[in-house]
């Protein structure tokens, strides 16, 4: 018996990153239960074919042109949002990356980290991907919330495990990291009589651009680096993008998941259960 419970028909979802693959997936599955979808990014060619894909499909979105490091280029994506398919009651960050400068290896240690890669990483994966978007968005979602109590709204950042574990080397991004979930934790306690939730979704190690090179070697087979991830998860493989359109759809519906926030809704294959 279908009671509703992940409808999200009527629903308005802006997916900052919607052009990636992560982004992308759970773009495509909230257009599947129903939502109207604003593909987000940089890429216009990726987004535009990642808006025709979901039209294809039977859903409706299109694409938005938006820097997430910029407020004002944020704040005109959202008013075109609303001029095209009204106030957004869902929001996805899922702009991420990693500057591999800002890592810790055999020819750089921890002391001689540069500071402008450090940055990089922190504007890259908790500026854009949960400040700017939850003051554009979020303060938005807040505002009609308190007009219409109705007019819930959801926040989706995804964090990563080295929010929780730091990933060798990559000291910058595990840090980033940490501090979006951080950042998502304090916007969930301090929104939640205005309206709006807020958590997080944590995938393992999913294929993705940004670390393609570092699992795979060019004949596909698994880096040792690569390795060492399938044998500290316990289901022994990578993740499937589309394996994390549950946990977005549960996040993004108000009747399956409207008592929770603060969460971190890890996606990790049983990553952070294994141990030595």
């Amino acid at each position: 018996m279908n009671d509703g419970l992940f409808d999200l028909s009527g629903s308005v979802a802006a997916v900052i990153g919607a052009t990636g693959v992560l982004g992308g997936a759970i773009a495509e599955g909230l257009a599947s239960h129903g939502a109207s979808v604003a593909v987000i990014g940089r890429n216009a060619d990726r987004g535009e074919a990642r808006a025709a894909a979901i039209n294809r499909q039977g859903g409706q979105a299109f694409f938005v042109s938006a820097d997430a490091l910029s407020r004002p280029s944020l704040e005109s994506a959202r008013e075109a949002i609303e001029q095209r398919l009204g106030p957004c009651d869902v929001l996805v960050s899922a702009a991420g990356g990693n500057n591999p400068r800002a890592s810790v290896t055999e020819e750089q240690a921890f002391t001689d980290l540069p500071l402008d890669a450090w940055r990089e990483n922190f504007d890259t994966n908790l500026v854009a991907g949960a400040l700017l978007p939850a003051q554009v968005f979020g303060g938005a979602m807040v505002d009609r919330a308190q007009n219409d109590p109705s007019r819930r709204g959801s926040i989706i950042n995804i964090a990563s495990i080295a929010s929780h574990v730091p990933v060798s080397r990559g000291v910058a991004y595990s840090a980033a990291k940490a501090a979006l979930r951080n950042l998502s934790m304090f916007l969930a306690r301090e929104w939640a009589l205005r309206g709006v939730r807020v958590n997080t979704i944590t995938p393992g190690f999913f294929p993705a651009e940004q670390n393609m090179r570092l699992l795979f070697n060019p004949d596909g087979t698994p880096t040792p680096r690569g390795q060492q991830a399938l044998d500290r998860t316990p289901m022994a493989r990578f993740g499937d993008p589309g394996e994390l359109v549950g946990a977005a759809v549960y996040l993004a519906s108000h009747r399956a998941s409207g008592f929770v926030t603060g969460a971190d809704l890890v996606v990790d294959g049983g990553y952070l259960s294994s141990t030595l």
